[in-house]
């Protein structure tokens, strides 16, 4: 028996949309969240795809997120769109905000949209792609569970705090780069858990504060900052911006909700998260022009290549050839949807 299953992308939204639906969530969500299931299978980010449904599923039948919830959406001022999800998940709540948001950063040159009560449990570059997608220059940052021990420590304070960057280009997909500010995503580490390999030393300590290979030992332990003190220093950014300033839960306070619903399933946790958002026109008309002369500077050295471009390959091959998942995952996956 094959250790994997082929799914063609419209296998992967057809069945990320049944299981969704399946345990409660509403289809307009879950066809926002096949979306981002499907993209990140497409692109080749495996940690945020398929191997993320579960997460959304036991989050649903624990009562702890709201698949059926629906975004409130506020205009705080002439630049900043606020957005309650009602404690729902992220990604229905940002295309809620999205067109106001889009609108008054086009109009003013630039925008905030913020969002608080949301989980999140998708990589931040399918967001950030929708902005630049549309024009803009996007960064976005987002809260979590406590997983992160401050630098210097060795107790769980600070999520993965994940940031994301889009950059417009001129006749191309946007520049998107999106990377956790731990040294390491944890559904990497989870990932290395479930397919048997170790981790990269510096990634993690054990639950007795020692440097550890072992995933398992660094699921039960805590993840560390990328960079030492200067990553550390980013993740108080993160924290302050998407949580002190949205509203939303800095990760200590998304973690002492979940420990107080007494129950630990492998959904997101009630968060907060920031987008800031500029039309690079407001300054001059030859924004784009100027990117692609940075960018062919940078690929004319061998052995470089622009933050994405490996991902866009992923979908344009993906596309035709499809998908692995592992099989072990897929028959979980149907059983959670035929169950």
């Amino acid at each position: 028996m094959s250790d994997t299953v082929h799914m063609s992308l419209d296998e992967v939204r057809a069945l990320s949309t049944e299981v969704l639906i399946a345990n409660g969530m509403s289809e307009a969500n879950a066809m926002v969240i096949a979306d981002v299931v499907t993209q990140a299978e497409a692109d080749g980010t495996h940690s945020h795809g398929l191997f993320r449904v579960p997460g959304y599923v036991t989050s649903m039948r624990s009562g702890r997120m709201d698949g059926k919830a629906v975004p409130e959406v506020t205009e705080k001022s002439p630049g900043l769109v606020a957005v309650d999800s009602k404690n729902g998940f992220s990604p229905p709540a940002i295309m809620a905000g999205k067109p106001l948001a889009i609108e008054k950063a086009k109009s003013q040159g630039i925008a905030a949209l913020g969002l608080r009560n949301n989980g999140n449990l998708n990589a931040l570059w399918w967001e950030a792609e929708h902005f630049g997608d549309a024009g803009l220059i996007c960064l976005t940052m987002s809260t979590s569970q406590s997983f992160v021990a401050p630098w210097g420590g060795n107790k769980a304070l600070f999520g993965t705090d994940p940031i994301a960057f889009a950059c417009p280009r001129a006749g191309k997909p946007p520049m998107v780069f999106d990377y956790a500010t731990s040294a390491s995503a944890r559904g990497e580490i989870q990932v290395a858990a479930r397919e048997g390999h170790s981790i990269p030393k510096g990634w993690a300590l054990d639950k007795d504060g020692n440097d550890t290979t072992d995933p398992a030992a660094a699921l039960e332990g805590v993840q560390l900052p990328f960079g030492g003190h200067k990553g550390n220093a980013i993740m108080i950014m993160v924290e302050l911006l998407s949580a002190g300033l949205t509203g939303g839960n800095f990760c200590f306070e998304a973690q002492e909700q979940v420990d107080a619903f007494g129950g630990h399933d492998a959904g997101p946790s009630n968060a907060g998260q920031i987008f800031i958002l500029i039309d690079p026109k407001g300054f001059h008309e030859t924004f784009l022009d100027r990117v692609e002369g940075l960018f062919g500077k940078i690929l004319a050295q061998e052995g470089t290549r622009i933050p994405g471009d490996r991902r866009y390959a992923n979908r344009a091959r993906s596309a035709t050839d499809g998908i692995e998942c592992q099989a072990a995952l897929h028959q979980q996956i149907l059983d959670m949807r035929d169950g």
